[in-house]
């Protein structure tokens, strides 16, 4: 056997701490900068390919697909570099949602599955999220384990082990076909007028098709990627676009996904949106008027306290996570229950898909339209969320927020003008370097004066 050059990794004061290049979904950057560099993302793909090797009968294969930014051309073969010189076969499917893997490595009977994307991030920015042999999201004790073997050289398998790479050109139509059958067979689309906003990213050539086939008409925005446009000022980080597009139609709806699909916002006919929040509010009412029960739902900090107060309404258990669709899954997978999301759009109905995926969170929406009848907003009902304002505020990586004495006196300051009325709450984000400053409020200007006040005790 032949060894390679050692790779040049980053370093971090975090080395013995644990993990260092993981976040709260994956390993993400801008790339060119460490850790979204080639050299890495190959010793990445070693590492990652010697942990899936183990105990597989045969020969172990993962299944890589990608979002429409043009790094991931780069990235891609720097990551099936390492996998095949660990004797792993890769099977690419080139642009597709990052749900799509997470069905398709099941369905396929692969040992993982693996997107590079950077989900809602402007396209300079790329990352790598891995997914088990059973769909779901790699724990954290199997990312640990792949950081641990970064410290080793990489060193080909023998020539007859190396791995192949395969092309897998019928994975958007099996999951096109996958995205209908979640969607009941009692129902259809016909009738509606639809708005996709597929954010130029990588359910340009899934989404519309699946809408179209149950039969809505459908008009496609965002559908023309071209490597640096995918996100830009369209999708479900900037869902006036698809509210405009609704308007400028005469659509019944609209619905706007992100780079990588697998979050979801909604408008209707008046061009009002409708958050994470709000649809998942709906999904949860739909179970109860068609099941009689809810066995419980998951949220997020980030969770208006609104649809905390709604939850408890309708005597449905409810529960906080972490931020992040991994640690709401992880949660809903604790307690055995099947509905959770996060108010940003990332929606789990767990007897529908393994995770997130936002033209499925559409497809249980639009079931629920279509059975009753109704609006979004008669749907929503009873639900008027408390008015958030953050702000997200650059920091240092490893910034002490907690150790700052400016903010710290201001968020004992919002507290105290919020009193019972309200909340605070000040979080680092896990896939940026900035620090979210959230104020909520029964009044929409004191919870955007105070969260300004907060933000600004960090510039002194």
């Amino acid at each position: 056997m032949q060894q390679a050059r050692r790779a040049t990794l980053p370093r971090s004061k975090e080395k013995i701490m644990g993990r260092r290049y993981f976040g709260t979904d994956g390993v993400r950057g801008k790339v060119g900068e460490p850790p979204i560099t080639p050299e890495f993302v190959m010793h990445l793909g070693y590492a990652a390919g010697r942990i899936f090797s183990e105990g597989t009968r045969g020969k172990p294969a993962v299944l890589l697909g990608k979002d429409t930014r043009i790094s991931g051309y780069l990235l891609e073969a720097a990551l099936t570099a390492g996998f095949t010189a660990a004797g792993v076969d890769v099977h690419v499917t080139g642009p597709i949602p990052t749900p799509a893997i997470a069905y398709l490595t099941r369905g396929l009977r692969l040992n993982a599955g693996v997107v590079l994307s950077a989900s809602h991030n402007p396209y300079e920015d790329n990352g790598i999220k891995f997914f088990s042999a059973d769909g779901n999201k790699l724990p954290d004790e199997m990312e640990e384990r792949i950081e641990m073997l970064l410290d080793e050289p990489i060193v080909s398998v023998e020539s007859h082990r190396l791995g192949k790479v395969h092309r897998v050109d019928s994975a958007a139509g099996r999951y096109i076909e996958f995205c209908k059958s979640t969607f009941p067979y009692s129902l259809d689309l016909k009738g509606l007028k639809l708005v996709v906003d597929c954010a130029n990213g990588a359910a340009y050539h899934t989404a519309p098709h699946v809408f179209h086939e149950l039969g809505a008409e459908v008009i496609a925005i965002g559908t023309e990627p071209n490597g640096t446009n995918i996100n830009a000022g369209v999708g479900a980080v900037h869902p006036k676009t698809m509210a405009a597009a609704v308007l400028r139609e005469g659509a019944d709806l609209g619905i706007s996904l992100d780079g990588d699909a697998d979050r979801l916002i909604m408008c209707d006919a008046s061009g009002r949106i409708f958050d994470g929040d709000e649809l998942l509010y709906i999904m949860v009412m739909d179970r109860l008027a068609r099941q009689g029960k809810v066995d419980g739902v998951v949220g997020t900090l980030m969770t208006n306290y609104a649809f905390e107060r709604a939850m408890a309404d309708k005597g449905i258990p409810f529960e906080r996570a972490k931020v992040g669709d991994r640690h709401v899954l992880e949660m809903l997978q604790q307690r055995g229950w099947l509905l959770g999301g996060e108010n940003s759009g990332h929606l789990l109905a767990l007897d529908a898909h393994s995770t997130g995926d936002g033209t499925i969170s559409a497809l249980q929406v639009l079931a629920a339209v279509q059975r009753t009848g109704h609006t979004l907003s008669e749907l929503k009902g009873e639900l008027h969320l408390m008015p958030q304002k953050m702000i997200n505020v650059r920091v240092k990586k490893g910034f002490d927020w907690e150790g700052h004495e400016g903010l710290q006196a201001s968020i004992a300051e919002a507290k105290a003008r919020l009193g019972n009325e309200g909340r605070v709450l000040i979080r680092p984000s896990g896939t940026e370097p900035v620090l979210r400053v959230m104020v909520e409020s029964s009044s929409a200007s004191l919870a955007a004066e105070l969260a300004q006040m907060m933000a600004n005790s960090l510039n002194h």
